[in-house]
């Protein structure tokens, strides 16, 4: 796709290890798998659960009653 083969991407991977060393590579790794994951949740469509507000639940006990 870009040209990116094998050699290129262990010259990278060496660079950031160099750069961060090996203790902190988990620690990246994580975050950026988070965000991965928190782009495509928005991306596909999925709502957090909101809490009801006041409000609503008020209405909700006035017809039942």
């Amino acid at each position: 796709m870009f040209g990116i083969g094998m050699p290129e991407l262990i010259i990278i991977l060496v660079i950031i290890l160099i750069i961060f060393g090996a203790g902190k590579l988990p620690e990246i790794g994580s975050g950026i798998g988070k965000g991965i994951k928190n782009f495509k949740k928005a991306t596909s469509g999925e709502l957090e659960e909101k809490p009801e507000s006041e409000e609503s639940n008020r209405l909700d006990e006035e017809n039942k009653a």
